[in-house]
Order: C-alpha cells, then structure tokens, then sequence
C-alpha cells in the first residue's frame, strides 16, 4: 500500500488542478471582460451612431412626387391632365436576386427589351440601393391579377398607382403643348443639385412645347415620407409624411374648337396654320399637319412606333408653324406697300404701267409676272390699291428696285420678319429678311439689283415661318402696333399681361391704303381670293403668295403637270376680320398645293368664320380631300354656313314663340 501510494503525487496533482482553474478563470475573465467593453462601446461610447446606422437601415426616407400641373384652352377644355395609371417598380440588393426576379416576371407578364433598357438605365439613377425602380407602366387590369397571385414569389416587386401625363385631343395639340418624357441620362448630368432634389420621386419632364418652357410652373415641389422597411426594401408603414405641391396650372389662348377647325380643314395637306388674337398677340390656334400623338412619348415610345412617325414622309414630328421655313411670296407685298409709302418712294395714287414683265434698266433679263402666261399681257394700269388686289408683281419689282434694299431691310423688323417672334414655346426659327451685311457674312458676295428684284416680292434668300407671317399679319391688322405671340394667358390666377414689341408711327392714310388694297383682294371685282370671300357676312383683308419649291429656268414655263407633287408651289394667304375692327389674324401654309388664292384662302376663311360666327367645324365633320379645287370648298363651306344659321334662327325663332306664349307674372 504505501509503494502504491508513493507512485501518486498528491500535491503535484492539486497544484495542477488548481493551476487550470486559474487558467479557465482568467479565460472566462476575459470573455466577460471583452463582451462587457463591447456592450459599453455599442450602448455607451457609440451609441448614437450605432443607433442611426441601424434607424437608417429601418427607416428610409422616400421623396413624393408632386402632381404636374394642368393645361387648358381658353374656355376651360382640358388639354392636359394627369391620368392614374399602375407601375411595377424592382427593388433588388444584388444582381442574382435582380436576375432571377426579371426572369419570374417575364413569365407572368410582358417585359420587353426596351423596358428592360430603360429599367437599366434608370437603376443607375437611383440615389439608394433600395430605391425602387420602374420596370413597367401602365398595367393592364388581368396582368395586376397575375402579379397579386404570385406576390409570395416576388419580393422586391411592388404595384403602385400613380399619375401619369395625358392629352386627351391627342394629334390635335401635339406641336403646341408639346409632351413629356422619361428622364434621360443625359438630363441628369445636367442638373443641378437643386434640380436633383426637385426630381426625386419624378420619372418624367417636359421635353417639347409648352411641356418643356413652363416646366418650373408645371413641376411642382416635391414632398418626402419616413416609411419603414424590411431586410428586402419593402415598405412596413409610413412614419410621417411632407405632402408635395402640385404644379401650377396654365391657362391658354388657344381656343381648342378654332384648333379643330384648322385641322379639319387642313386633313389631307401639309402645312400649317396660325391664328392670332389681333388685340393681344395672344395665339388662338397653331396647327402643324400632320401631327402625333404625344401619348406615346409619356412613358416611352416603342422602336416601331417612333421608327413610323421618323420615317413617314410626311414628317410629322416636324413643328411647320415654327420651324419650317418658306419663302412668302407676295405675301410681303403690303409691308413692301408701306415701306414704299413710308420713306417716299410711292404715293396711293402713283401709277405704273404693267406690260406683264420687268427690266432692270440695263440688263437684258426679263422678270415675267404671273399674268403673263395667263392672257399674254399685263395688268394696265396699275396703282397701289390695285397692284395688292390684283397681285400685280411688276408694280412690286419698280417699287422695291427704286426704294434699294436698305430701306426695304430696316423696315422688315417693324413687322418681326427675320426675327425670333419671341414666342413661349422653345425652338423657334427667326427666318431670314436678307441685307446687304446678311449676304456678305453668309454668302461671302455683294449685293445685286436682282436680289433686290427677287426681295420686293418674297423671293430669292427671303424665308419665313408662318408663326412670323401671323404675327406680320397682326401687326397690318393693328396698324403698326405689333405684340409677341403669346400662348400662355394665365399662370395660376396670374394673368399674363400682352407684350408690346414695337410700334411704327405714320400716317393714318398710309393704313387706310393698305387696307383697302387687302380689302379688295377678298371683294374686289378683280380680287384674286375674291371667290374665297362669297357670301362672307362680314369684310376681310386677306392677302396671297405662292412661293417655288424648286427654281425654274429663265424661259421656261411652269408646268405643274410636269413637277412631282412635292415640287411643286407652295400657297401661302395672311389675312385679318372685320377690316373696320380686326380680331383676327390668320396665316396659311399649304405644302405644294400651288394656289394662295385657291387652296389656301379658303383655310383662312374658314378659320375667321369659325372665330367670328361661330361656325366651328368638326374634324370629321369637313374633310377637304387632297387636291381640292376652291370652288368645291367655298360651295361647302357655304352650305354649312347656311345650314348653322338657319338652325340658329330657327331655335330663337322657337325660344321667342315659347316666351310669348307663357303666361305673365301677374297671370300667375
């Protein structure tokens, strides 16, 4: 017993145990000691930015987009509005999980590629990582069914209604109001911080037409709410919110019935028409035919769609009444008329005798006026007042060749020909109203007596858009007086005060001259749109061009059965109502249709009725077809007319009946 126990170290063993003790002691000491630092340093020495870090990755705050502001015309019609519509948004951490939840709505739903491009795109925009990001708008009812039922399988997938833009004349106001669009990459590199925080929460912005020059006013200012969410992005509940403000609401000059007529009048042409408040510069149509439908644009055109419209021959997209240009022609002539009156050059009773063309003295060409081919002679004798009435481009050239160009080219700015027009919508062309300083800095050549031949009568380098021939019109019409062109006429309950641009002082006779001359173009005997003005209930003032598409040899003839359709002349008519008190002021382009008088008359008849009578016309309801003849639409146009007003008095008729037939008051 005692050998056994001298093999065993009694000490040596509990010196041991004890020495593990200590060991596990200190360890645990230790364990205790880092987890109680680490408590203090989470809740005591860093708490406040533990706990923001850990609020932000709860409580996220969501800007709020603000409702865009309305358009109407100047009766009230709407012209734009805000529609609902359903979005499906993505929020996604990682690219795998993005993958494969795109590839689960491609099953249920249709994704396209563009949508898909488009989504990309707008990811790299986000401010968050789980800021969601629209995929697809405008939901149908039974693809918002299939998304409900699978919701289980689609976290990160939200459906949210939301207000999208919409015009619901569609092709009507396309050029004018203009649209708006998704929000480019290339925007967003352009704005500014400020900018930036105005459009969270937006997807789209005003690109073209009073969409893109009042976008301040339409936009709004944008709210934000706190919302909570879970680990996947998805909104728990809202904390608290800042309600946006909605954008402010435009008022227009534009009279959306006078904007149907002109294109019902217009269907089957190119070209353009303009008409405008002749006391305020206020616009009252502007129609470019053929138009689009700006819905297309609002949440992003398809390939085929916009392919379409950018290869239709026809160019719709294109804004005529602002940005085409085109020579007038003798729509000039009464600015020319004045100029001459103005500085001395002619008098109203001066007299010239018209063979049918012109020479300049000591040249050899000969500059044939369009009644030459027609009966192989010229006017006679021809005066002011009867050169504008009869259009008498002889009497034009002497004029303008004895005046000189530099007078003729000051005297253009008067009526805003060569100039921007100042308009409120953004992409305006100023023309051309050519000097002797144009030429050299564009051409790199002097000035000839030709070119100045050519100027009298709207020819050679002159060009024109028809917004600056309404706004020369109206400016005939005021008797020098002559306004910007305004389409906008109320900003919220601020209304816009009309804008003098200049005025020309001379003498009243001068006025009446012109105004005669212009007269007697509509109901002179030897008026050249007289047939335009049968049976008209009230006097206008009107005023033809006819401008070449392509040029025409010295000698040769123009023969339109020859030219292509788009080669051939384009007809051009400025006109004002009623001579003794104008309102109206109208301009009219029709591509290649050849005749002011005939083709494009008619149209500013048509337009002055609408204004004046009250004779608005449907689109469906008078359809010129192409090629018409003027005779065929005055007859129309006529009988309309007389059907309006027969009905008219027909119903006063009856109310009058009905009134004389109640019993008094004192009957009662």
């Amino acid at each position: 017993m005692q050998e056994d126990q001298q093999f065993k170290d009694h000490q040596r063993e509990a010196r041991l145990f004890r020495n593990r003790i200590l060991v596990m002691a200190a360890f645990m000491l230790t364990l205790v000691s880092t987890v109680v630092y680490r408590y203090y340093d989470l809740q005591i020495v860093n708490y406040e930015e533990y706990a923001t870090q850990s609020e932000r990755n709860r409580v996220h705050v969501q800007p709020v987009a603000p409702t865009r502001g309305l358009i109407f015309d100047r009766n009230g019609e709407l012209l734009a509005d805000n529609k609902p519509s359903f979005t499906l948004y993505v929020i996604s951490s990682s690219q795998d999980e993005l993958d494969a939840t795109i590839d689960l709505l491609k099953s249920l739903i249709e994704v396209t590629p563009l949508d898909l491009e488009k989504f990309y795109k707008a990811k790299k925009q986000r401010r968050h990582s789980l800021d969601p990001v629209p995929l697809r708008y405008r939901l149908t009812e039974e693809e918002i069914a299939r998304l409900a039922v699978n919701q289980h399988l689609l976290d990160g997938v939200e459906v949210n209604a939301e207000l999208v833009r919409n015009y619901p004349y569609r092709d009507l106001f396309a050029h004018v109001i203009g649209y708006t669009g998704r929000i480019n990459e290339k925007e967003v590199a352009a704005f500014t911080p400020e900018q930036i925080q105005r459009y969270s929460g937006t997807h789209s912005v005003g690109k073209s037409g009073i969409e893109l020059s009042y976008e301040d006013t339409l936009l709004g200012q944008v709210g934000s709410q706190n919302v909570e969410t879970n680990a996947r992005g998805r909104v728990m509940r809202v904390l608290d919110r800042i309600d946006p403000k909605q954008g402010g609401d435009l008022h227009l000059h534009l009279d959306s019935r006078l904007q149907e007529t002109a294109t019902a009048v217009m269907r089957g042409r190119r070209g353009a028409v303009v008409a405008i408040d002749v006391k305020t510069g206020g616009v009252l149509a502007a129609v470019s035919y053929p138009g689009f439908d700006p819905n297309l644009f609002v949440t992003g055109i398809s390939v085929p769609d916009y392919r379409a419209l950018n290869n239709d021959i026809d160019t719709p997209l294109f804004n005529r009444f602002l940005q085409a240009q085109y020579p007038p022609g003798s729509t000039v002539k009464p600015v020319v008329g004045m100029a001459g009156l103005y500085h001395g050059f002619t008098d109203v009773n001066r007299t010239i005798a018209d063979r049918g063309f012109y020479t300049l003295p000591g040249s050899s060409r000969i500059y044939r006026d369009w009644i030459l081919a027609k009966t192989g002679g010229g006017h006679g004798m021809v005066n002011l007042k009867t050169g504008l009435a009869e259009s008498c481009n002889t009497y034009f050239w002497d004029l303008g060749v004895r005046m000189g160009i530099d007078h003729m080219s000051e005297f253009g700015a008067h009526f805003g020909l060569g100039m921007l027009t100042g308009i409120d919508i953004p992409n305006e062309r100023r023309g051309v109203w050519p000097s002797r300083e144009w030429k050299r800095a564009t051409k790199g050549q002097a000035w000839y007596p030709g070119d100045t031949v050519n100027m009298s009568v709207g020819q050679g380098f002159v060009l024109t858009t028809p917004m600056q021939l309404a706004v020369m019109a109206s400016t005939i019409a005021n008797r020098g007086t002559r306004f910007r062109p305004q389409l906008v006429r109320q900003i919220g309950d601020q209304p816009q005060a009309p804008i003098i641009e200049s005025q020309l002082e001379t003498k009243p006779e001068y006025w009446d001259a012109i105004f005669d001359g212009m007269a007697e173009v509509m109901h002179g005997a030897r008026g050249t749109a007289r047939r335009a003005a049968e049976r008209s209930e009230y006097r206008m003032a009107g005023k033809s061009g006819t401008a070449q598409a392509v040029g025409i040899a010295q000698n040769a003839k123009y023969n339109s059965g020859l030219l292509k359709e788009r080669h051939r002349d384009h007809a051009l008519f400025i006109a004002f109502a009623p001579v003794e008190n104008p309102q109206i002021a109208v301009a009219v382009m029709l591509e290649n249709a050849e005749g002011g008088s005939s083709q494009a008359a008619p149209v500013a008849r048509a337009m002055m009725d609408a204004h004046l009578l009250g004779y608005y016309l449907k689109q469906d309801e008078f359809v010129p077809p192409l090629g018409y003849h003027h005779a065929a639409i005055v007859k129309r146009a006529n009988n309309y007319i007389a059907e309006r007003k027969a009905a008219r008095e027909a119903a006063a008729s009856s109310s009058a009946a009905a009134a004389s037939s109640a019993p008094s008051a004192a009957g009662n």
